[in-house]
């Protein structure tokens, strides 16, 4: 019979991650993709980011341990995800391309400055626009009002979309040199890497929640 133990490690990052308070964070800190890279073992996970397993899987039962809370119904995880993210990316990428702009021409001299990143930005949030923009006229309306039809061609969109978002994860990530400053970066630059690196976290919680837990509960359920 499986121990806890083997269950988490042969279970998926992303199935973990949508199912266990806490999780999410426990990943985060270990920088283990549980949004569109979720979908490998544990087990790998750990070995490809040289982790130690053992470790991992002690963490988890710890966060097992403690009751979860309910969760919530489809139409108020939807709220959520519009209020949490869709809003917050509205609001913070405008300053945060403005603030790459002045970094990039200030310090376009600096062998660590982050060249390319505004435009990166900016595409993001063009780009984020449009699959808000289809969520919000589209699909959230449908599952908030428990439409009957099939809902599996919009969220496939969707998850290929989040794709997409996953590698201008990276992206951000590479050019940023993972948000550490140069030990004379300006506030500018420091305040640039601390929203960027932000962004990233809540871009990976914004999918991780749309991939692993609103999306299954509507995926093939009338087939």
């Amino acid at each position: 019979m499986a121990t806890p133990m083997t269950a988490y490690r042969d279970r998926t990052v992303g199935d973990i991650a949508a199912r266990l308070a806490g999780a999410t964070a426990l990943f985060r800190n270990h920088k283990i993709d549980f949004c569109c890279g979720g979908d490998v073992p544990l087990a790998e996970a750990a070995a490809r980011g040289g982790l130690d397993l053992a470790d991992l899987e002690a963490a988890l039962g710890a966060l097992a341990a403690t009751p979860p809370d309910a969760p919530p119904d489809s139409a108020t995880l939807a709220d959520h995800i519009l209020i949490r993210f869709h809003e917050t990316h509205r609001r913070e990428l405008p300053e945060l391309v403005t603030l790459a702009r002045r970094v990039e021409a200030v310090h376009r001299d600096h062998r660590e400055a982050p060249h390319g990143l505004a435009d990166l930005l900016e595409r993001a949030a063009a780009e984020l626009e449009d699959h808000m923009s289809k969520e919000e006229q589209i699909l959230f309306p449908a599952m908030q009002a428990d439409y009957r039809g099939s809902l599996d061609m919009p969220i496939r969109v969707m998850r290929l979309e989040h794709d997409g978002h996953a590698q201008t994860i990276h992206a951000i990530e590479e050019l940023a040199h993972n948000f550490a400053a140069p030990a004379d970066a300006c506030r500018s630059w420091q305040a640039l890497y601390t929203g960027a690196e932000k962004f990233v976290a809540d871009l990976r919680e914004h999918i991780h929640l749309e991939n692993n837990v609103l999306f299954p509960r509507f995926e093939r359920r009338w087939s």
